[in-house]
């Protein structure tokens, strides 16, 4: 059987029937948190049900349908990814992944995720990859996001779980649009000891670090998010940044240096006066070095949204520096420089 490793001692195999006890006792730690978003996980009781639910997918595999693997984390189960839909004739696939709260924060989930679209793509020569996510399951939108995927519209009360009408997201990423062979290849964290620099302290394991300052980092981003009838609240700057933190535009002829106060104020107000609309902000692709109590993040981002009316897409890049606090990690600085921005005539994506 294959392994393939996944960073943080986790490891990343095939889920197959002969599992099912080690499955079942897994989404039982995972219900709470899977089951609103994943209906099989519903049909997984019991040993015979959850037999039956690994039995679909080996049979998926025998005919080149669907495959599921699961993301084991120090020897146990944690999470698992698949393609629920695999059809080699159009070149269309479709990935999934869930995961319980032990394998949350990692990073997991993306990499894993990333390993199979970056198979499909590279070894099967499938054209589209798919990620379908019931509207609301924002961590699994975020996964979405990281693997730089394009959010592509809604399709309104598509489904029926427990006797509600469910909206579906509909995410998708191209061969062409996948990063070729020797690019960064993974939403990655790189922990010092990676990097040949001394470990952040004996006493805090440099996982933990790395989980918080990804936290740290998603906080930071989705504060922007107005999409749907998300209300995008910057305030929670604040609550990531030392008080004397700066940021700094760096897209112009001449750097832009703001204290928080001066970066908050206006693009909290440019958020919700309707100037821009169905925006969302996401990391694609980032390197983070821990140096003792000190640590750096250089970033790829997309981004996308209706300035005054008009569609736009943009990308660029961010450099972010970190103190370790009396309080906790916290941000002391973030630069960034914008890619020029592309307009377009792009549907609107209903949320």
């Amino acid at each position: 059987m294959f392994t393939l490793p996944l960073g943080d001692h986790a490891r990343l195999r095939p889920l197959e029937p002969w599992q099912a006890p080690e499955f079942l006792a897994h989404i039982d730690r995972a219900r709470p948190c899977v089951d609103p978003w994943i209906p099989w996980a519903t049909f997984s009781t019991d040993l015979d049900s959850a037999t039956a639910s690994l039995q679909r997918y080996a049979d998926r595999l025998a005919a080149d349908t669907g495959r599921i693997y699961g993301i084991w984390l120090d020897g146990t189960l944690v999470g698992g990814v698949m393609f629920t839909r695999f059809d080699s004739g159009s070149g269309v696939c479709e990935v999934g992944c869930w995961t319980e709260p032990a394998g949350e924060g990692r990073g997991l989930v993306t990499r894993a995720c990333r390993s199979l679209i970056d198979w499909a793509f590279r070894e099967r020569g499938m054209s589209r990859v798919e990620w379908w996510v019931t509207a609301g399951n924002t961590r699994s939108i975020e996964v979405a996001r990281r693997l730089g995927m394009t959010r592509e519209g809604v399709l309104r009360q598509r489904s029926s779980y427990r006797g509600a009408r469910h909206d579906s997201e509909v995410w998708s990423v191209l061969s062409g649009e996948w990063p070729p062979l020797g690019d960064v290849p993974e939403f990655a964290s790189v922990s010092a000891s990676e990097a040949g620099c001394p470990a952040a302290s004996e006493s805090e394991p440099v996982s933990g670090v790395r989980a918080e300052l990804d936290r740290l980092m998603g906080v930071f981003v989705g504060a922007f998010t107005n999409t749907g009838d998300r209300r995008p609240d910057l305030g929670v700057i604040r609550d990531v940044f030392i008080p004397q933190g700066t940021i700094i535009a760096n897209v112009g002829d001449e750097p832009v240096i703001y204290d928080l106060d001066a970066f908050i104020e206006p693009r909290q107000r440019m958020l919700t006066d309707g100037t821009l609309t169905e925006f969302c902000e996401w990391e694609v692709a980032a390197r983070t070095e821990i140096f003792g109590s000190i640590a750096h993040r250089f970033s790829e981002y997309r981004k996308s949204g209706f300035h005054d009316g008009e569609w736009f897409e943009g990308s660029g890049h961010k450099t972010t520096q970190f103190l370790r606090t009396p309080s906790g990690w916290k941000m002391s600085s973030l630069a960034w420089d914008d890619a020029p921005a592309a307009r377009t005539p792009a549907v609107r994506c209903q949320g």
